[in-house]
């Protein structure tokens, strides 16, 4: 396996403006997780892809490897496409979600590790956590997944599920709570290039589903450490709390 690793950064963003460039502890958000990819040993490159010259700018500034991309990318996933295209002399890609700075590089190699252990049936890996609380089961913007005994997904949801008809279930809950890190087999990701939308992923705003719909297989590595993404600048004081308890 030859694994490239890829951050798709954008400025725009309806909810928070500029964020790959806001300030963590005194540096960029794409700086940290740039620094977090870079860890793990199973990526042997780490770009940052992105349409906006400054943020090009700010990763040249760190050290770190930019590659500009069109503007009208409707999703990260299609920015990934085009980094394959312009990159393709890889097996697999790494999409490393450019909101998540203290992203562990365990949980990357839990998911590559996937490929290795399903090499026929593996298309895409992806990650996820147990549930921790019922307040975060029931939110509609942590999204669900359930699994079979193999550890392939059986299906993503923003609704809790599955439905317990006996009552509310006080045990550990059968569903985790998926993480956004992908990694993609370099055949499947030409292959989901092609897909239309498909009509669980309008239902759920769930991209995952149109690859779930279309037959491809979904194997999900269970981390053990979550990792907290950055949705809006008080988000930013959370991730500095957490970068303070773990001594920076």
């Amino acid at each position: 396996m030859r694994v490239l690793g890829v951050i798709p950064a954008r400025f725009a963003s309806t909810r928070f403006p500029g964020k790959p460039l806001a300030l963590i502890a005194g540096k960029p958000m794409v700086e940290w997780v740039w620094s977090a990819a870079k860890r793990c040993q199973d990526l042997e490159r780490v770009v940052v892809a992105t349409d906006d010259e400054r943020i090009f700018r700010a990763v040249q500034d760190f050290g770190g490897e930019a590659l500009m991309t069109r503007t009208d990318h409707a999703s990260g996933f299609d920015r990934i496409v085009e980094v394959a295209e312009k990159i393709p002399d890889y097996t697999h890609y790494v999409n490393v979600q450019g909101d998540e700075p203290l992203l562990p590089a365990a949980n990357i190699s839990g998911a590559l590790a996937l490929f290795e252990a399903h090499p026929e049936d593996c298309h895409v890996a992806t990650t996820a956590v147990p549930f921790k609380t019922a307040i975060d089961f029931q939110n509609e913007n942590q999204v669900k997944v359930v699994l079979a005994k193999t550890g392939k997904a059986l299906y993503f949801s923003r609704s809790p599920l599955p439905f317990y008809r006996k009552g509310d279930f006080s045990g550990p809950l059968t569903a985790l709570k998926h993480q956004g890190l992908y990694a993609y087999s370099r055949t499947a990701l030409v292959e989901l290039s092609h897909l239309s939308l498909a009509p669980l992923e309008e239902a759920e705003s769930l991209e995952q589903l149109r690859f779930l719909f279309n037959g491809f297989n979904i194997f999900v590595h269970v981390a053990t450490v979550d990792s907290p993404g950055v949705d809006t600048p008080d988000d930013i004081l959370r991730v500095e709390a957490l970068l303070n308890e773990r001594g920076r």
